[in-house]
Parts: C-alpha cells; sequence; structure tokens
C-alpha cells in the first residue's frame, strides 16, 4: 500500500475547505479579467494551479491534526465579543431606555397592547376633538372650535357622507383648464350653488378658488397684491379691534412684500392692503373699509362670518377678493377648507401660484368631503318639504340666539360684565328681522379692581383671549360661543357667580 500523505492547502481549497483567507486573495494569473477555463472548472474560484500551497509559501509542512493559528484567533474573538454584547446590551436597555432604536421589552408591549379603556376598534377610531368636560373642568372659549355643529351633523345620517375608493384623488390635477387647476369641479359648483341659496355673495364673473383654510388664501391675497418691485413692503391694516391673527400671519415670514401696519383708522399712507373683517372677529360688527380701494391701496374682505346663523344677510356682497371657510359656515373645521370669490383673473392666477408655491395643491379629499357637505347644506333649502328637517341655518340661528340670551342673562346676574349692544335687520334669506348673534362675545369686565379680565376669568377656570390681542385693552376678553353644549352651560354658571 501506498504510504499516505498529507494534502496540501491547495488541495483543501479544491474540496472547499480549510482555505486561509489570505490564500484566497491570490489572483489568477488573469488578474481581474473574465475567468479561465480553470477558474470555470473549480466554481468560480481560483484555479488550483494558480494557488500556491501553504507549504510552497512557506517551505514547511503543519503538523498533521492540528488547527491553523488564524482559527483559533477567530474563534476566540468572536466568543470574547459574544460574551461582552450578552453582559453589557441588557444594562445599556435600563440605563438608555428612549434612545433612538432601543425597545425594551416594557416598551414593546405598551406600543402593542390596547390602552386602557379602549377596544381595538376604539383605538383606529377618529378623534373627537377636545374631551369630555365636568363640572371642575377648566373651560377653553379661547378658539373658535365649532363643535355646536355636532348635534345637527349627528341627524343627518349619510346626507353628508362621503367614501372615497382607494384609487380616487391620486392625481395633483383636478381641472387644468381652470385658473386654480387642482380645484375639483364639484366643489366649485357647490360653492357657486350655496351662495346663490343664501343671496350673501355674487358669484357670476367671480374666480372661485380653494385653499387649505381661508387663512392660506389670506396669505396668498396679500402676496397677489403686493407689488414685487416696490421699494418697501405694503402695509397691511385693520381696524381695530381686529382679528388677531392678522398681525401674526402678516408677519409670520417677515416677508420682503408686505409687513403689519396696526389699525386702519389711524394709518396714513397710500400704499395699502386693509382687511375688513365682517361681521368681525371679535366684536361682531358689521364693517366696510374705512380707506377704500383705489389707487395702490385695495382690500381684502374676509367674510367668514356673513352667514344666516350670525348674522342678517342685508345684500349680496360683490367685493373684488371675498375669503369663505367651512368652519364657521358648516362647523367642519377639521376638514381645512376655504375659499375665495376673485373677481380679477391676474390676481387669481398670483394667488393660485402663492398656494402652488406654498402647498402644491388642496386636498381632493377634503375638497370632495367639502363638496358633499355643502350639497347636503343647499339640499335642505332646495329639496322641498322632506329636507325641511335638516336645514344647517335654521339649527344655527336657533342655537346662537338662545346662547346669546343666556350670556346676556348670566351678564347682568353677575353684574360685573357689559356687552355689545344687540342689533338686528332685515335678513334677505329668512325673509324676516333678524338678530345679529355673532361667534364670538366681545366681553368686558367693569369691575374697578380687575385690569386683565382674560387673568381673573382664568382664575376661575374660563380660559378665553385677551383683548391686548386684538388691538383693544386688556379689560376685554373675545369668548367663543360656538363650543359643545356641557361646556357651554358650564361657562354660563361660572360666569353668572361672578361678583
Amino acid at each position: 500500500m501506498a504510504a499516505s500523505r498529507r494534502r496540501t492547502s491547495a488541495e483543501f481549497q479544491g474540496n472547499g475547505s480549510l482555505m486561509p483567507p489570505s490564500a484566497n486573495a491570490i489572483a489568477s494569473p488573469r488578474g481581474g479579467g473574465a475567468p479561465s477555463r480553470e477558474e470555470h472548472a473549480n466554481g468560480g474560484g481560483p484555479a488550483l494551479s494558480s494557488v500556491l500551497s501553504a507549504t510552497e509559501v512557506t517551505g514547511r509542512r503543519r503538523p498533521a491534526g492540528r488547527m491553523p493559528l488564524w482559527r483559533l484567533g477567530m474563534f476566540a474573538s468572536l466568543a470574547l465579543n459574544a460574551a461582552a454584547l450578552a453582559l453589557l446590551l441588557p444594562r445599556y436597555i435600563v440605563s438608555h431606555p428612549h434612545h433612538p432604536g432601543v425597545v425594551s421589552l416594557d416598551q414593546q408591549h405598551h406600543a402593542c397592547a390596547p390602552q386602557p379603556g379602549t377596544s381595538g376598534a376604539a383605538a383606529s377610531a377618529p378623534s373627537t376633538g377636545k374631551p369630555a368636560v365636568t363640572s371642575n373642568s377648566v373651560i377653553h372659549l379661547d378658539h373658535g372650535d365649532p363643535t355646536m355643529f355636532e348635534a345637527f351633523w349627528r341627524e343627518t345620517g349619510d346626507a353628508a357622507g362621503l367614501v372615497v375608493p382607494g384609487w380616487q384623488t391620486m392625481s395633483y390635477f383636478s381641472d387644468v383648464s381652470n385658473v386654480c387647476w387642482f380645484m375639483e369641479p364639484d366643489f366649485d359648483q357647490q360653492v357657486r350653488r350655496l351662495h346663490r341659496t343664501v343671496g350673501n355673495a355674487a358669484v357670476d364673473g367671480y374666480h372661485v378658488l380653494v385653499g387649505t383654510g381661508s387663512t392660506q388664501l389670506l396669505m396668498a391675497a396679500l402676496y397677489a397684491l403686493s407689488p414685487a418691485d416696490a421699494v418697501q413692503p405694503t402695509s397691511v391694516v385693520s381696524t381695530a379691534p381686529y382679528y388677531s391673527w392678522y398681525p401674526a400671519v402678516t408677519d409670520f415670514l417677515r416677508s420682503g412684500l408686505f409687513r403689519w401696519a396696526g389699525d386702519a383708522s389711524s394709518f396714513i399712507g397710500d400704499a395699502y392692503i386693509e382687511l375688513v373683517c365682517s361681521p368681525n372677529n371679535p366684536d361682531g360688527a358689521i364693517r366696510d373699509a374705512v380707506l377704500g380701494s383705489g389707487g395702490s391701496g385695495k382690500a381684502v374682505h374676509d367674510l367668514a362670518y356673513y352667514w344666516p346663523q350670525y348674522t342678517p344677510i342685508t345684500r349680496r356682497a360683490d367685493h373684488d377678493i371675498m375669503l369663505f371657510t367651512m368652519s364657521k359656515s358648516t362647523g367642519h373645521a377639521g376638514t381645512r377648507i376655504g375659499w375665495a370669490l376673485v373677481k380679477d383673473r391676474e390676481v387669481a392666477r398670483r394667488m393660485t401660484k402663492f398656494v402652488e408655491l406654498n402647498t402644491v395643491s388642496v386636498s381632493k379629499d377634503s375638497q370632495l368631503r367639502a363638496a358633499k357637505v355643502l350639497r347636503a347644506v343647499s339640499d335642505g333649502y332646495d329639496g322641498g318639504a322632506s329636507a325641511s328637517r335638516h336645514r344647517l341655518f335654521d339649527f344655527g340661528r336657533r342655537k346662537m340666539a338662545e346662547r346669546w340670551r343666556m350670556l346676556r342673562e348670566a351678564a347682568a346676574a353677575s353684574g360685573i360684565f357689559s356687552l355689545p349692544e344687540e342689533t338686528s335687520g332685515r335678513c334677505n334669506f329668512a325673509n324676516e328681522t333678524a338678530a345679529n348673534n355673532p361667534a364670538f362675545a366681545w366681553l368686558r369686565c367693569d369691575r374697578e379692581d380687575v385690569e386683565d379680565c382674560a387673568g381673573f376669568l382664568r382664575g376661575h377656570k374660563i380660559v378665553t383671549r385677551s383683548g391686548n390681542q386684538f388691538g383693544a385693552g386688556p379689560r376685554y376678553v373675545r369668548v367663543s360661543m360656538l363650543d359643545r353644549d356641557d361646556a357651554y352651560d358650564i361657562f354660563i354658571r361660572r360666569l353668572a357667580s361672578l361678583k
């Protein structure tokens, strides 16, 4: 029998085992080119004839059955790293539980488990806005959150419901022939229909523009009306008390095109944009421009509250730029849809360009929902007797009249508060005389030792907005009249008890 011989490292490589990494790095004679026939025969690896054995490299033979030192070193290193990781990782998680990428078992359980008091279905349900209140709750009437209208929309069933298929509204574009190319045609139609039904604004000869709320369209109007080549920013003014967000929105980006210049009544200058809110936020007064339009002066009319639930509709407004919003017309603040009626095509084009640069377009899903809601409102008045139960403006007028009666009685019972005088007028929509019942109350504290009315009310768990923010004094506060019944009732009881 022939004596057995030791197999070389090259032969081990041919069997696919025990080849030191350094030997694998030895290239074939062809370098980085195509593999030779020998390389193909070895399954794509280096040819056996091109690989030097360990004996040829070192001139010494390795004793049979002994593991190479490099393999011993590699196994030892892996074992040490694994032991260190097992020892240190639990300590790291405990001491750094909120480090990005580190999730403890408790955190995993908390993330996956339903929250207390909720089922899986409830946890995925849409939000309902502010939580329910109790007799001890802080009552927040700072914002005009129009949840008062929830009661009406709960009764309408599917009339304002909408299901959007997954494939629908995927494109940026809606109607490329329209100046406002991202506006859904049905939204355009329902806006025009509602204004014709109510009679509060002219729509023939106007461009309808859609925005993410009327605030975006206000910014778009300031952009469109400000000359790009002006030496100084155009002054933006409004008669005090003015909407508290007008200064903040105007100066938020510190634009070189326009800047807030304060009370229109005291403004001196030729180049300006006057913001006219009518009925006015915060005091509900019916306003006209005090500076007028012409020359270098322009006016933007914010008619968010010019709806029958708040004020008599005495005329069909026909200003150059008029702004409206879903939040105060129907109560759908969360839909974030507003619209503008604009006479001049070039101004409409520039306003559309602002929206395009600001948010590319406006949510089509929100537009479709808004169109369905507006359709339901118009149907309540155009649909005959069968639709008479679901008449939004009738509901709103009753609620606002009741709330204002309650507020005036509470102020009288307290003896330390005063409100603007009640006004009324002939409402063309209702075809009767109707009172002015604004969405906000402009409340004054007449107690001599109270200089800060907002601070005084906050001490009694009533949060309002100080008159300082409206260009008026701190004795005044703005109070939202649009919250849910439970919150409003608690507010009335507390106000009446203050002496």
